[in-house]
């Protein structure tokens, strides 16, 4: 039986407006397969955009393969990124406007021209961005306790929550965004650790699957999208008085706080 799309795009839509958790859609609506859960994001989206809200990009999850093997998927997932929710360096993040956050870095590109070929190549997709800058993720889930199988987090907007971008705009032939580290820090110390590698062998790699995806569905990446393209390392919890670190090699580190 095909899931009640619209009653579950409106449990999500509600939890995130009140910032009330819910239980895994999997079981309250037996939520089960990847279109219908995808259908669900679409129905969401479009809720949150009659609201006023503006999308700003886009955002990739799933792009570590072990963790793609333990979800039984061969690709990622995508959600959206809303500008209302993206932050700069040194802001103070209050957690009150999250249910459960975590924290991801990665490496965001900004689109320079479109990319609506869903066989584009890599060297389109790389003449198509305008830059490349040092992120945190705020993966947030409206799933009670992190209670969530694949199903459960593409419905849910990819657990997207928020996102920070530095200020150290790079081209992507400048750094090398493969072999470079990574090192997220939780007051003073080094809590995730990664490279770029670790995302889909290279987070340009992560971008063209997506820049594909959403050229195939006539949703293709425009001018001054932002896309986050996966994380370098595990992500780890935020609570109150967190300040949070990122250092990726070849971009200036920058710096958020999280308030009560």
């Amino acid at each position: 039986m095909t899931a009640d799309i619209n009653a579950i795009a409106d449990a999500l839509f509600e939890a995130r407006t009140t910032l009330k958790q819910i239980a895994p859609l999997r079981t309250t609506f037996g939520l089960s397969g990847v279109a219908d859960a995808q259908a669900v994001q679409d129905a969401t989206t479009q809720r949150w955009l009659a609201a006023g809200r503006r999308m700003i990009g886009r955002k990739i999850g799933l792009t570590s393969k072990a963790v793609q093997s333990q979800l039984g998927v061969s690709e990622p997932d995508y959600g959206v990124l809303w500008a209302d929710y993206g932050f700069a360096p040194g802001d103070e993040v209050s957690v009150r406007q999250f249910m459960q956050p975590r924290a991801e870095i990665e490496i965001a590109f900004v689109m320079d021209r479109a990319v609506a070929d869903p066989d584009a190549t890599m060297t389109e997709l790389m003449r198509a961005i305008a830059y490349a800058l040092p992120a945190v993720e705020i993966v947030d889930s409206a799933i009670a306790k992190w209670d969530i199988k694949l199903v459960d987090t593409i419905a849910d907007n990819a657990s997207g929550g928020g996102f920070a971008l530095g200020s150290s705009p790079r081209r992507v032939t400048d750094v090398d965004m493969r072999l470079g580290g990574a090192i997220l820090s939780r007051n003073g110390q080094p809590v995730s650790m990664g490279l770029g590698a670790a995302c889909l062998g290279h987070p340009l790699n992560a971008t063209l699957w997506l820049a594909r995806k959403m050229a195939s569905l006539g949703r293709p990446l425009s001018p001054g999208d932002v896309v986050l393209s996966g994380a370098l390392g595990p992500l780890v919890d935020i609570a109150a008085g967190d300040v949070f670190a990122a250092e990726i090699q070849g971009f200036e580190p920058f710096q958020i706080g999280f308030t009560q």
